[in-house]
């Protein structure tokens, strides 16, 4: 990029509330933007004049953006990806990308961005990851420059998702993560039933927790010798069988297992609650722990390899396990085929527990983007900006970077209807194709492809996944978690307590299930928690609350 110097930060508008916050003068229309249109007027290099939603976006000059690559093991990055061809010739923009090992991306993006090195886009950023490099300036605050991308701005706006990215709001106000932005919600992880045994034996799918439960149970009395279900996704995550803890807690109305988060808003006391001490969360507890003590649920479920799981339900073993449409599909079912004669296996919409058919709030925001201060010094920003928002944020763009070039790597049968081009496969659907859509090509790439319209995300559904989807699409999305930005002496000191916190919550979840704690000691726990400081971590959030809320008033 061209160095004309730092451009100055633009001030917010005070407004009442997030959703009202004025369209401020600047180049284009709308946005949280301040006064910057004079600076922006000289990083116009490449830009459009009139840029729009549903435009193709055209450098005017050919330019070329750094950009940090999440190296995926299953897709390596090749330098000869028809996607990297493509990108250059409908937007006029060469990527140069620095890839990461996937294993150890998000300690190299931050060793790359303290020492002042990280390319200008840095994406595959979780929300929240962006807090700990706001203060020393090294990213930019894109709420600034929204007005620059329509795309973002449009999809913002018609899916009503204003107060989830304002969820991403920091203490001045800004937010500094544009996050992957989707329709409708998309949930990934629930039970899946031997559905052969459950019909040999009379009985149904069940729809709520309670009916899981009688379910486990009738099978315990037909095979007393088995554990009616053993489960995975235990390893290599902080959270023992984080997948069942968190669809479980979200029965609950609480977040568990691998979107466990130690603060938790509750809407009645309008005020943050500790999640590792509230009822909710005691009681998900409560219902795996009856599991394993009635030996409904196999113990070594919180210890043991995915392998060894999917074994034992392999081996009937069990007949239940946690699933995602694809091990559903690719795993479970395709297996159980070639080894048990007439087995079926089925993947259940989450079973609905006390807090009814719902999913947790902020669940339509994906990984983002981050963009590097770096960038404001370049004479072509503004063409950067809205290279960003065609290629994340336009269909257009989401579509070349999830099925690629028409007629190329796939054929349209209508309206959100893709087909593969023959000899090509994705993700296994056709193994003996001699081409792969993510390792020969480039595309289906979890840096570029995330987020989008309901009929671009579930256009490569299979049957099982769009049935199950479509079911959890239509439940009711629990509010988003107020904004509760914290200054930056305060995370310092939140980031202390975090963690150790957090640890002894897992730790004492998982004595507590198997039965190495008694839940009578449940009162104890909590006392433990606050001499790590409960208490004043909470506080710290209660206070930034009504902080931001008096001074967003």
């Amino acid at each position: 990029m061209k160095n004309t110097g730092q451009l100055s930060r633009r001030q917010l508008l005070g407004a009442a509330g997030f959703i009202g916050l004025a369209a401020l003068t600047g180049c284009g229309s709308g946005g949280d933007g301040g006064d910057g249109a004079k600076d922006l007027s000289k990083k116009r290099d490449g830009a459009m004049k009139q840029y729009r939603a549903g435009e193709q976006f055209k450098a005017t000059e050919p330019l070329s953006f750094s950009v940090l690559h999440n190296n995926n093991p299953g897709y390596p990055m090749k330098g000869d990806w028809l996607f990297w061809k493509e990108v250059t010739r409908r937007t006029g923009v060469t990527l140069k990308a620095t890839p990461v090992p996937l294993s150890d991306y998000e300690k190299k993006r931050s060793l790359l961005i303290g020492a002042g090195d990280a390319p200008l886009l840095i994406p595959k950023t979780y929300p929240g990851a962006e807090t700990a490099f706001v203060s020393s300036g090294a990213i930019i605050p894109v709420s600034d420059y929204v007005d620059l991308m329509p795309n973002f701005q449009d999809k913002v706006k018609r899916w009503n998702l204003q107060p989830e990215v304002d969820s991403l709001r920091q203490s001045d106000g800004r937010y500094y993560l544009l996050p992957g932005l989707h329709e409708k919600v998309k949930q990934g992880y629930s039970l899946s039933f031997r559905t052969d045994v459950l019909d040999e034996h009379g009985l149904s799918l069940p729809t709520t927790w309670d009916e899981v439960y009688t379910t486990f149970k009738a099978l315990k009395e037909e095979y007393p010798d088995r554990y009616p279900f053993t489960d995975r996704w235990s390893t290599n995550t902080p959270f023992p069988a984080g997948a069942l803890f968190q669809y479980l807690g979200q029965a609950y109305g609480v977040r568990a297992g691998w979107s466990y988060l130690n603060t938790s808003w509750d809407a009645k006391a309008q005020r943050f609650a500790f999640t590792g001490a509230t009822d909710a969360f005691r009681q998900v507890v409560e219902y795996l722990r009856k599991l394993v003590a009635e030996k409904l649920m196999d113990p070594e479920s919180f210890t043991q390899t995915d392998d060894e799981a999917v074994r034992k339900l392999l081996a009937e073993k069990s007949f239940a396990i946690s699933a995602n449409p694809q091990e559903l599909v690719q795993n479970y079912r395709y297996n159980l085929e070639k080894q048990v004669k007439g087995a079926t296996i089925e993947m259940i919409p989450v079973p609905i527990g006390p807090a009814g058919p719902v999913v947790l709030g902020g669940a339509r925001l994906e990984n983002g983007m981050m963009i590097s201060s770096k960038a404001l010094d370049g004479d072509d920003f503004v063409a950067l900006m809205q290279f960003v928002d065609w290629l994340w944020y336009s269909d257009a763009g989401q579509e070349l970077c999830k099925w690629g070039v028409e007629n190329t790597t796939f054929t349209r049968s209508g309206p959100g209807k893709y087909e593969l081009k023959p000899g090509i496969s994705l993700m296994g659907s056709d193994p003996d194709a001699p081409k792969d859509l993510q390792k020969d090509f480039g595309f289906y790439n979890g840096v570029f492809a995330y987020g989008g319209s309901w009929a671009l995300v579930s256009s490569s559904f299979s049957p099982d996944e769009k049935k199950f989807t479509d079911a959890m699409a239509s439940r009711e999305q629990l509010p988003t978690d107020p904004p509760h930005p914290l200054r930056a002496e305060e995370q310092e000191q939140a980031t202390l307590w975090d963690t150790p916190l957090k640890d002894h919550v897992t730790q004492n979840a998982l004595q507590f299930v198997l039965g190495k704690r008694p839940l009578s000691e449940w009162d104890d726990y909590v006392k433990e928690l606050k001499a790590k400081n409960m208490d004043r971590f909470i506080d710290l959030h209660n206070q930034a609350y009504e902080r931001f809320k008096k001074e967003n008033a």
